[in-house]
């Protein structure tokens, strides 16, 4: 189940990867235009730029800079870059590794209905790292984060093979 959950994170980190508006694209001559919007405080520019450094595919990759620019977005509000500061702190990406601290951020962007959020939480609520376990939370999320497209396939499928390991365990 560990290594179908590791596969599955790698899979939703690979394919999430948000809308990022006008202003700010992969294209070099943009990221001037783009830090300077996020050196003003516009949220959706420093999840980009976090973005940007993370992947880094324009830049050179810094988890520390894509770290500190999450965090910026994150604290003003911004689901996705408080999905990705948890991504961060989960897999130890910038910062010492936390699962703690990536339930607090998940929380946050769960409950402004980010479906990888919901998915990670859910995966650490079945796996007790950074709470206590819980699979009626895990299932909990699972549910809430399949109930956006209406497509709860995905969601048994997770739920079934949780209650299955823990039965095994």
């Amino acid at each position: 189940m560990k290594c179908l959950q590791n596969i599955c994170l790698v899979f939703c980190l690979i394919t999430v990867q948000g809308v990022y508006g006008d202003t700010c694209t992969d294209e070099v001559a943009d990221l001037s235009k783009c830090l300077i919007k996020a050196q003003k405080g516009d949220a959706e520019a420093q999840h980009h730029l976090g973005w940007i450094y993370r992947q880094g595919k324009v830049v050179s990759q810094d988890y520390n800079k894509a770290v500190e620019w999450y965090a910026k977005a994150a604290g003003q509000g911004h689901a996705s870059a408080q999905t990705w500061l948890g991504v961060m702190y989960e897999l130890g990406w910038g910062v010492k590794e936390d699962n703690q601290y990536a339930v607090q951020w998940y929380r946050k962007a769960a409950n402004q209905d980010d479906t990888l959020a919901q998915l990670r939480l859910a995966s650490l609520y079945s796996q007790g790292k950074g709470v206590v376990k819980n699979l009626k939370e895990a299932e909990r999320w699972y549910l809430r984060s399949a109930s956006h497209k209406g497509d709860y396939t995905y969601a048994r499928k997770m739920i079934k093979e949780m209650y299955a390991d823990n039965e095994a365990n």
